[in-house]
């Protein structure tokens, strides 16, 4: 039984990527392939970054990126095409050069939660393609959302294999 928060409890969360499933992105079954919700999650999850100072052009702007580390990924239940979607993001922690989320992409036709995976991503500099500290704009703007999350009504559940280091 999963212990995952439920659909009434993440829609409290902005919604991202919100959009029906497409049907170029159908698979054999006639439901969502299921190599398209880690891009779906994860065009959500970098939504969620633009107001905290990491917009698309971010690397043309700054020279920095992010990029995904780790993932660790839950199937909950299946999205068929022209299904109403969203993503939302809970951010868990930062260390200097990563970063902990985890992303629900949500079933809104049927309220109920589709798909989650847990996430690392790190700050990286484009130059040398290296892991680098957050600029202190970009840190400082984590670590309010990381606060603001943290004291949701809800905790959250993490896989255990994926960690800041």
């Amino acid at each position: 039984m999963s212990t995952q928060p439920t659909y009434d409890q993440l829609v409290t969360l902005p919604a991202f990527a919100v959009q029906p499933v497409p049907s170029a992105f159908e698979d054999s079954n006639g439901f969502l392939n299921v190599r398209h919700y880690l891009g779906i999650g994860s065009e959500g999850l970098d939504e969620s970054l633009y107001d905290i100072g990491i917009p698309f052009n971010w690397p043309v702007l700054s020279g920095f990126a992010c990029l995904s580390a780790e993932h660790h990924l839950t199937y909950l239940h299946e999205l068929r095409t022209g299904d109403e979607m969203s993503v939302r993001v809970r951010l868990l922690g930062r260390s200097e050069r990563a970063a902990h989320a985890l992303v629900f992409v949500l079933d809104d036709t049927f309220q109920r939660v589709a798909c989650v995976f847990e996430e690392i991503f790190l700050c990286v500099e484009i130059a040398d393609r290296r892991t680098a500290p957050w600029p202190a704009d970009i840190a400082a703007g984590l670590d309010k959302r990381i606060a603001e999350h943290a004291v949701m009504d809800w905790e959250p559940v993490t896989s255990g294999c994926l960690a800041l280091r």
